[in-house]
This record gives C-alpha cells, sequence and structure tokens, in this order.
C-alpha cells in the first residue's frame, strides 16, 4: 500500500520557472529567484530547523531558499539538472548518488546531523510497547497500518526496514505498512490518526504536538542516521558558500540542537 497525502510544506523552491519535470520527479516552483538566493534541496526532516536556519541567516543579509522532499527524489532532480546549490541528504546512499555522478563540488561534502528512529501513536492513543527482539508490533497493529517512508528509497523506511529485521518482525508487518513519500508524510499519517502507529526521526515527532513517542530504536538495530551536506558542483558559488559556512556555525548548531538534531 502506498499512501501520499498532501503537506503544505513539502516543496518549496525560488526558481522562476514554471514547471520542470527532471527524470521522473516534478520540480514544482513556487517562488521566483532573485539574484544572490541559495537554494538548498533538503530531506524533509529538516523542514523545521532548516526554515528557522533561513531565518537567521537573513538576519546577517544573505537570502537562501530550501525545496524539502525524500532525498531520493531530490537526489535524483540534481542528477536532471535541477538548479539546486547545497543538497542535505538523510542518508549517505543519495549522496553517494550524486557524488559519483560528479555533482558532488570537490572537498565540500561534509556529516552535519545525526537523528534517531522512533516509534510514534497519535497523542491520545493510548498504547504501551517496548521495542526489542520479536516486540508485538503486528499484533498491535491489528487491522491498521504502520506509516513509514517508502522502504524501497525514502532513508526513514530504509532504517526502519533495518531495524525492523533486526529485531526480527519486518516480516510480520512487511504487508501492514502505509508506505509513503518521505518521512513528512508519514508522520502526517499518524497526526491524523489514519494509521495506529508510524516510524519517524525523533526530530519529526518532537515538531509535532499531534503525536508521541511510544519508545525508541536501538541505535544497533539499523545503520547510522546520518546527514551530510554538500555543494553542488558548477553552482558552488560565493553565495552558496557563504550559506553553506553558516550552517556549520555556532547559531545554526544551537538551532539545529533546538528541534533534536545532533550535530557533528
Amino acid at each position: 500500500m502506498s499512501i501520499s497525502p498532501r503537506s503544505s510544506r513539502r516543496v518549496r523552491t525560488a526558481c522562476g520557472l514554471a514547471v520542470i519535470m527532471f527524470g521522473a520527479a516534478l520540480f514544482v516552483p513556487t517562488a521566483p529567484a532573485r539574484a544572490g538566493d541559495v537554494l538548498v534541496f533538503a530531506a524533509a526532516s529538516t523542514t523545521d530547523a532548516l526554515d528557522a536556519i533561513i531565518s537567521a541567516y537573513g538576519k546577517t543579509g544573505g537570502t537562501a531558499k530550501a525545496s524539502y522532499g525524500s532525498s531520493s527524489t531530490l537526489a535524483r532532480q540534481i542528477v536532471n539538472g535541477a538548479p539546486a546549490d547545497i543538497f542535505v541528504s538523510a542518508d549517505q546512499k543519495w549522496m553517494d548518488y550524486i557524488a559519483e555522478r560528479k555533482k558532488v563540488a570537490v572537498g565540500s561534502r561534509r556529516d552535519l546531523l545525526r537523528n534517531t528512529l522512533v516509534l510514534i501513536a497519535p497523542f491520545t492513543k493510548k498504547a504501551a510497547l517496548k521495542i526489542a527482539p520479536g516486540f508485538g508490533l503486528a499484533a498491535a497493529l491489528g487491522n491498521g497500518r504502520l506509516a513509514v517512508g517508502d522502504p524501497e528509497h525514502v532513508p526513514a523506511g530504509i532504517y526502519a526496514k533495518q531495524a525492523l529485521t533486526h529485531l526480527g518482525v519486518w516480516n510480520q508487518i512487511a504487508s501492514k505498512t502505509a508506505r509513503t513519500q518521505d518521512v513528512r508524510a508519514a508522520l502526517a499519517l499518524v497526526e491524523r490518526g489514519e494509521t495506529p502507529f508510524g516510524i519517524v526521526y525523533s526530530t519529526d515527532a518532537k515538531a509535532s504536538t499531534k503525536v508521541r513517542v511510544v519508545d525508541t530504536f536501538p541505535r544497533d538495530s539499523h545503520a547510522p542516521i546520518v546527514y551530510p551536506a554538500a555543494l553542488i558542483a558548477g553552482r558552488d558559488t560565493p553565495e552558496a558558500k557563504r550559506f553553506f559556512a553558516f550552517m556549520t556555525s555556532s547559531d545554526a548548531v544551537r538551532i539545529f540542537g533546538q528541534f533534536g538534531f545532533v550535530v557533528d
């Protein structure tokens, strides 16, 4: 089952083109670019934190815009010519994907953030589940479904499948998953009570007042959740470099921390 609910902040861009098709992904600009604007393509899970950082950056006199979505979709758009200046991925795989295609500016790639994976439920739902090998997730779901990013390409879903496989319960619940196009879409399903449980990053759960954390997945149950960032080759302008540096400044570190990210 694949569910892709709309999200009010999923796609934001700074390009003045009307509609551009990049491979299989549709890139729909919503705001005109201005000279000096920096366009960041970033994983959906960074939405709130990066919005705050862009706002703080504006107070320094710089301007930046962001387009949020699944790292896989954004990476493919970059490879197909989307006008991104910076890419922030939710895993190494999709940064590797653009690097292998010579889209990463030499020497710019760095690990920016870390995150954790959590099991969530609607805030009003009373459920007690302790994550452990063989835990009763399938029984708790009943006839409901587990909201997850599509484990075929969405980093949050890939981590979720790794964790549930490690814990020996993936085969029991694989047919009960509601697979979404990014992690914020999975969060939205749980927020609306359309699914009884979901798996998202801890930062996503922290950003919502409509869900609660049931438990946190052990770090050794999945690959480390690392967000690499890089400048895009051929678009590493002085303005892009300035914002890229700001993302690692003490002000940005403080903001990322407020939203629950661990900063390397």
